[in-house]
């Protein structure tokens, strides 16, 4: 089984992010992940505009799945702020994370949300702490 085929169904248990969103873990890597969605009528809001929680959503889920796959330990977020940079345009997400700087107790990374068409969505910065034990992995 690849990591990417153990990630996915590690974080299938994210029954939030996996299927009541629809996420799908596309990468995975040693302090890294990517993940996309396929936006449908459930991502809008009442306006018809894409909910401000998806791009969150999917930068806490990608953040998730680099900072607890492949570790022996976990790690939850601690804080995040969210810039909503401009409305979705195409109709595939795409989250990647960025790690600013992992220490012993405390992590930093930044999560960019981008749309198929190049859109920049959102920037997410979101500082972790790492947590013991962990649930073990498949």
């Amino acid at each position: 089984m690849t990591d990417l085929e153990k990630a996915r169904e590690f974080f299938s248990n994210d029954k939030f992010a996996t299927e009541a969103t629809g996420i799908e873990i596309v990468e995975v890597g040693e302090n890294y992940a990517k993940t996309q969605l396929k936006l449908d009528g459930r991502h809008v809001n009442a306006r018809g505009s894409l909910m401000g929680a998806v791009p969150y959503t999917m930068a806490d889920f990608t953040f998730a799945v680099a900072t607890n796959f492949g570790k022996d330990y976990g790690t939850v977020s601690t804080s995040s702020t969210i810039v909503h940079t401009a409305p979705a345009k195409g109709t595939v997400l795409t989250a990647e994370t960025a790690l600013i700087k992992d220490g012993r107790t405390v992590c930093f990374y930044d999560v960019t949300v981008t749309d198929d068409l190049g859109t920049l969505v959102a920037k997410t910065n979101i500082t972790g702490t790492h947590v013991y034990p962990r649930p073990k992995q498949p």
